[in-house]
């Protein structure tokens, strides 16, 4: 009799166990933006219309390819074959993994005495199934670029607590290691400075440093996570000609990651999947929006060459998906090329003396949504609908905000048609909070077994 209730006791603490599934170490299912908020800064007054905005279109400097670049994969692995970590290189840098693939095939040979004849055949193997993530998926690998959704980060660099200017919360570091795929990143020159920086507007009123220090944290992320792809799209504050920044970024140690497609234009569907790009090494895609050279820089893309986006800093919590940039592509132009869909809410505020459009902070927990009106989910709903096809990039601000932390990336992977599981985010809180996560489920195991192997 006892031993059968030891046994229920313990098949209970089992199924309570599976029942109840990890204990979620978030501060609340959904967050809530305060006003006492340390971290944001909140914004109040009556908006104000500026006589020149800071989201006019750039006219004149858009640059049309003349011809499609049939094989501009060419250089790029067939097929994903096994995604296997064959050996690694430590440096007083950096630690890189190489990674290696290859269809491997068996051959047997026999002979027949009386006729002095040799037969030999060949046959291929049944491929594994593949269980390695590629961007934090299986599924992904054999997916092409351009049929992949990534989370993107609004101004990536410009994270200080305090500042109205800022539009993330975390560095860059969180940023990856919480799944964003896709930096964006604004390039101004500081008044009498002879290095470029990452400055929100002007570099008086957010400077971020150097481009190369930024550009070196995402390399070393990079060379340390060699299953991933990251997508990095460089604002031309300026208008600088290429040949002004690319010796900072070179500098950085990123362009030995870069992809280099060749010239002319390649299509969404020209893209090589995201375990192509893996074997290859060639995993930083890298665009600049306005004055590209890709004769002199191969691996500094024109953006809207390949792109296009939807109205950026919008203000309208509407979010059309219709084309702003590059002006006048025609829809069937649209259709055969990437998309970015920019879902930041903006305030017009005025700060030192300058109109400015900032993140509407108040409104995040709607915005970053996974469903409902005004939100990232309902929007890319929209886009799919309009498009035929889902955007390729979800670009936010304060990605951790949503109708619970990390929300935008349940949507990402709605649109990826993956399977979503709830994890904790977002920060460098979430690693501990994961950490506990596992901790409990084994103690909740380790008691089970415990009270079975009294029986």
């Amino acid at each position: 009799m006892m031993a059968s209730l030891k046994r229920i006791i313990a098949g209970a603490l089992c199924l309570i166990l599976l029942s109840i599934g990890p204990v979620r170490c978030d501060k609340a299912d959904a967050e809530t933006i305060k006003t006492d908020d340390p971290d944001i800064t909140m914004l109040t007054g009556t908006r104000s219309d500026a006589t020149e905005s800071s989201t006019d279109v750039p006219t004149g400097i858009y640059h049309t390819p003349s011809s499609r670049e049939t094989d501009a994969t060419t250089s790029l692995p067939t097929g994903r074959g096994h995604l296997t970590e064959s050996d690694t290189e430590a440096t007083s840098s950096e630690t890189v993994t190489y990674i290696t693939g290859s269809h491997a095939s068996s051959s047997t040979t026999t002979s027949d005495k009386k006729t002095s004849s040799t037969t030999s055949t060949s046959t291929a193997p049944p491929q594994p199934t593949n269980t390695r993530p590629c961007n934090n998926y299986p599924e992904l690998c054999d997916r092409k670029y351009g049929n992949v959704t990534q989370v993107g980060c609004h101004n990536s660099p410009f994270v200080r607590s305090g500042s109205a200017a800022a539009n993330q919360q975390f560095p860059v570091v969180d940023q990856l290691n919480d799944g964003v795929r896709f930096l964006q990143a604004q390039i101004q020159w500081p008044v009498n400075g002879t290095v470029p920086h990452f400055c929100h507007t002007s570099c008086d009123l957010l400077d971020a440093g150097p481009i190369t220090d930024w550009l070196r944290q995402v390399k070393d992320w990079v060379a340390s996570h060699p299953y991933d792809v990251v997508t990095i799209l460089l604002g031309n504050g300026n208008y600088s000609t290429p040949d002004k920044y690319a010796p900072y970024i070179e500098e950085s140690g990123i362009t030995k990651y870069a992809f280099t497609p060749g010239l002319g234009l390649m299509t969404v569907d020209d893209w090589p999947t995201l375990g192509q790009l893996i074997l290859s090494g060639q995993r930083v895609i890298m665009f600049l929006d306005y004055m590209a050279n890709q004769t002199a820089y191969p691996w500094l893309l024109d953006e809207f060459a390949y792109m296009w986006e939807t109205p950026f800093d919008p203000v309208d919590d509407a979010f059309p998906c219709i084309v702003q940039r590059p002006p006048g592509l025609p829809q069937p132009d649209a259709k055969r090329r990437l998309y970015l869909m920019n879902h930041n809410l903006n305030a017009e505020v005025s700060l030192l003396g300058q109109s400015l459009l900032v993140p509407a902070v108040s409104r995040l927990n709607v915005t970053n949504a996974a469903q409902g009106p005004g939100s990232l989910g309902m929007a890319a709903n929209n886009c799919r609908t309009d498009w035929g096809r889902a955007p390729n990039v979800l670009n936010v601000d304060y990605y951790n905000y949503g109708n619970y932390p990390g929300s935008v990336f349940e949507v990402a992977a709605r649109m990826n048609n993956v399977s979503w599981t709830r994890r904790p985010c977002c920060g460098p809180d979430s690693s501990a909070a994961a950490r506990m996560e596992v901790a409990r489920a084994v103690a909740w195991m380790g008691l089970a077994w415990a009270v079975w192997m009294t029986v």
